[in-house]
């Protein structure tokens, strides 16, 4: 079992304290522009205080990749100072800053997008949250908008390096545009993009082409870059676990510093009958079987939760915890379990130092 206070040093040379992580998380707190606010370097600064890294919640890579107003962004020379600040604050704090990075795809809200019709791999609607709502049919992307997608990424990394992050998180998860790609329920092409399962890997390998390449080519000093999963989809098709079994093989084929999987408990057993005896962290360490770092995440609220998680992957992402009580990861390594904010997220949530309004619309996306 993983000790979580042990350091860890990735692939490509950066070294962080320890085994926990703050996840990426939503919480709209950017201007409608994208321009990083002084609420949001508090609510960063706050919370870096104690984890290995923080990973920034998502920042759109091009303007029809916003996914919802107040979210940050990463696709213009522009954004620059406002990042370069975020990743200052959090790093100052003694955390790894590294930033998510992503495409919102069909997932794009209306209002994000000024009322443009959202793009993804097909025209073919998705679901939000439990499935009950569908999202705006998006329109296909046309190859050279693939293309300009691809470069895009590219461009997002090398703001990063310039702004000062440590790493970037590839958002390959949570229905958004690299998993549309992926999933043969929103990818129904039958150009070189979709097909098979390496068919529909095409796009992810090569926006991890272009994001390496940047790396290759920007970065004076070690760079992380992690990708993000979801590891099946509620859909018919869609991807399932067999799914991700080749996408994760594909995956620890690249130059990836680490996976990082996307689950609402990190103790979740899988959807098919045959992958019933463990959960489905367990499977997926198995399967990485060491050769890549595994971050798992979801409903890490205590002490026995990180023990529980770190059996099966090397980082524990600690989200929701984190926002109710900033300074949590302190009291996990000083003993003081006793002063954790306990209790379910809706009750725990009184008892922040949320004063801004901006708060109120802190949205957890695992």
């Amino acid at each position: 079992m993983t000790n979580y206070q042990e350091p860890f040093t990735f692939q490509s040379g950066i070294t962080v304290k320890n085994r926990l992580m703050m996840p990426p998380m939503t919480t709209l707190q950017s201007f409608y522009d994208g321009t990083i606010t002084t609420d949001e370097i508090h609510y960063y600064t706050e919370r870096s205080q104690g984890v290995g890294a923080v990973i920034t919640g998502a920042a759109n890579v091009t303007d029809m990749g916003k996914g919802w107003p107040g979210e940050l962004c990463i696709a213009h020379d522009e954004d620059l100072p406002g990042l370069t600040n975020l990743a200052s604050a959090i790093k100052a704090q003694g955390a790894k800053a590294f930033v998510q990075i992503f495409h919102a795809g069909r997932m794009s809200r209306l209002d994000a997008l000024n009322g443009k019709q959202a793009v993804s791999a097909s025209a073919v609607a998705g679901q939000h949250g439990d499935g009950s709502q569908k999202t705006a049919t998006p329109r296909a992307m046309t190859s050279a908008e693939i293309h300009q997608t691809v470069d895009a990424f590219g461009q997002a990394t090398k703001r990063a390096i310039e702004a000062g992050f440590d790493g970037v998180e590839i958002h390959g998860a949570n229905q958004y545009l690299l998993q549309q790609f992926y999933s043969p329920q929103s990818n129904q092409r039958t150009d070189e993009y979709g097909g098979d399962r390496e068919k529909r890997f095409t796009f992810i390998k090569q926006v991890l082409d272009s994001v390496f390449a940047a790396v290759n080519q920007y970065a004076d000093r070690p760079f992380v870059v992690g990708y993000r999963f979801s590891p099946e989809e509620f859909t018919t098709p869609g991807i399932s676990l067999e799914d991700t079994f080749y996408l994760v093989d594909q995956l620890l084929q690249t130059p990836l510093d680490y996976l990082h999987v996307s689950l609402d408990k990190y103790d979740r057993i899988a959807q098919a009958d045959k992958y019933q005896a463990k959960s489905i962290l367990a499977y997926l360490h198995e399967r990485i079987a060491g050769r890549k770092p595994l971050v798992g995440v979801g409903g890490v609220r205590n002490r026995k939760d990180v023990a529980g998680l770190l059996a099966n992957a090397e980082f524990a992402a600690v989200g929701q915890q984190l926002l109710v009580d900033p300074t949590w990861v302190q009291k996990l390594m000083t003993g003081n379990d006793s002063d954790m904010v306990t209790g379910d997220f809706a009750d725990a949530i009184k008892y922040t130092s949320f004063t801004h309004p901006l708060y109120q619309f802190l949205v957890p996306r695992y």
